[in-house]
Formats: structure tokens, sequence, C-alpha cells
């Protein structure tokens, strides 16, 4: 009857013109759950010709796949993870089947939204060289870290006190080492995220080469950018310490320090965009878990052969070993 072609018009729309159904029933006035219904009864046994060749029922199969991996990785993996999280599960599709099947369905993973800077200048300190030069790769663990900060806004409307969270990520993998959290945007708070990421790493020996003491070129590289927090001599001294070896690119460019900036739009999008934080108590809580538990075990990185951090180092740390 008539409920029957309105549904196999809008089946048709995603079958042939990827015109999600969720669109299609907006427009018609009818809701998805009714469409799903009918959905069920249509792929039954009984189902008749249209929509329920063998093509169709294998694209329905894969949209509810594709749908259900989506929601178990909160809404955040783009057709890239996606594609990565359903071959681990054992489906053998193609990544523009998963890509197509998103679009088909209104699945959309993220956007990129721009941060206010934090970075104050202070001219009067001494200044360090750009050592990585945009050049955001490393070919080992502990080769080159990168940092930055950023505020988290809490309360009503966003105008209570704010949190600052300060951050050390190994370039070789993508794993944040460093996550330090406090009320106020300064060198005390740098100093925290680079004792924590050496302290992560084993200290100060596990974290430099041998023989760091007397050559620079074997410690770490820490990238930043020319804030006064990064220049305050309380920051720097505590480097010279730890063997860390300073590097920073232009202040306001965020190309200088991409991969930092990188990290803050998948926070922005993956948490600060999800959450209304009451306090600083409740942001730190929500925060510290999205950064040492989705984003550090879970999180595929395209620059760690679409593993998670972890996953990624523990599996190539036999190929460094034999090297």
């Amino acid at each position: 009857g008539d409920e029957v072609s309105v549904a196999r018009f809008i089946a048709d729309q995603r079958t042939n013109y990827r015109v999600p159904h969720t669109v299609v029933c907006a427009l018609l006035g009818v809701s998805v759950a009714w469409f799903y219904k009918w959905l069920g009864r249509a792929t039954g046994p009984s189902a008749a010709s249209g929509l329920h060749t063998p093509r169709d029922r294998r694209r329905d199969t894969i949209d509810r796949a594709v749908r259900a991996m989506f929601t178990k990785k909160r809404g955040l993996h783009g057709s890239p993870r996606l594609h990565a999280d359903l071959r681990d599960d054992g489906w053998d599709v193609s990544e523009k089947t998963v890509a197509d099947s998103m679009r088909r369905q209104g699945l959309v993973a993220r956007r990129i939204k721009r941060r206010n800077g934090l970075t104050r200048q202070d001219k009067t300190a001494p200044k360090f060289p750009d050592l990585l030069r945009r050049d955001f790769t490393a070919h080992r663990q502990d080769h080159r870290w990168v940092g930055d900060m950023t505020e988290i806004p809490t309360g009503p409307d966003q105008k209570g006190p704010k949190l600052y969270l300060a951050t050390v990520i190994d370039l070789y993998s993508r794993r944040l080492l460093g996550a330090a959290t406090g009320l106020r945007p300064d060198a005390e708070l740098a100093c925290s995220a680079i004792k924590m990421a050496v302290a992560a790493r084993g200290g100060v020996d596990a974290v430099n080469q041998p023989g760091w003491r007397t050559d620079e070129s074997k410690r770490v590289i820490f990238h930043t950018d020319r804030g006064s927090t990064y220049t305050a001599s309380a920051f720097t001294k505590l480097c010279r310490q730890l063997g860390v070896r300073q590097s920073m690119g232009r202040v306001g460019s965020c190309f200088d320090n991409a991969a930092a900036e990188a990290f803050f739009s998948s926070l922005e999008w993956e948490v600060l965009s999800r959450h209304e934080f009451d306090n600083t108590r409740q942001a730190q809580a929500v925060v510290l878990d999205w950064c040492y538990g989705f984003y550090n075990h879970e999180r595929r990185h395209s620059a760690a052969g679409m593993m998670s951090p972890v996953n990624y180092e523990n599996t190539a740390a036999p190929d460094r070993e034999a090297a």
C-alpha cells in the first residue's frame, strides 16, 4: 500500500542517490523508527524485489555494522579509523565502502575548531632554535616530543574558573606522556607535564640515549611555541637537568607546532564540545579519563599505522630491539 511505497522511496534515495534516510524521513515527516520497522519486515525471508537483492541486503548489513561500530567508538572515528576497526573485527570491506555507508547514514565524526592560543611572549628571555622545522615524524621512541597548553572553560555559560592543561606528546607514537592540569597556565604547570613525561618513560637515563650528558644530539627534543611559559628560567633549568633539549616554533604559527594543535582539536571536538563542566574538578576528571583512557589506548592515529599509541609502541617494540 501507501506505506510500502513511501518506505521504498526512502530506501531508493539511500540506495541510488546516497541521500541519508534520516534526511528523507525528516522531509517526508515520518519517523526513522517507523522506517527501520518497515525495513526489518521487508528484509525478512518473504521480501519482494527492489531493495532486497543480495547486493542491497549486503549494503544494509554493512550499514548496520558501521552504525554499531560508530556508536561503540563514541561517534569519534571517521571512515579511515572506522575501516580499521571493522577490519580488526573481521569485516572484509574497503575504506570507500565505509565512507559511503557513513555518508548514507549521516554519520559525521569530527570537525576542526580553532582554539584561542595562550601564548604570551617574553621578549627578554633567551630563544631556542626550531629543531623540527615542521617535520613531525620520529624514527624512534623518545626522539622528539611536542607540547602546548590549552584552557578548559567551566561553570554556567562557561564563565566560571578555567582549568588549564599542559601536554607532552611523543611524535613516534602520538602517545600522551604528560597531561598536567592546574588553575594557572604558568611555568609550574609546564614543569609538571615534562616531569610526568620523563617519569612515564622510566626516568632521565631511560628517556635519553647513552652519552647524553656530553653529547647534546643524544637528548630528547621537546618542541613548543615561544611562550613565556616555556622560556621561563624555572622551566629551562628543569629541562637542562632532565637532559631535555628545547626547540621552539614561531609565535602565532599553528603550523610550527601542528602535532600539538591536532591533539587539542581532537580534545575540543571529542570532549569539550560534548560536555559542560560545573567546576574544574569535574573537568579534570573527564579530560584526564579521555587523555589516558580513550586517546592513548583506543584512538587510532594515521601517524601510528592506524593503531592506538599504546598498541603502536607495543607492536613496534620487538622491531626496535632487533635493530
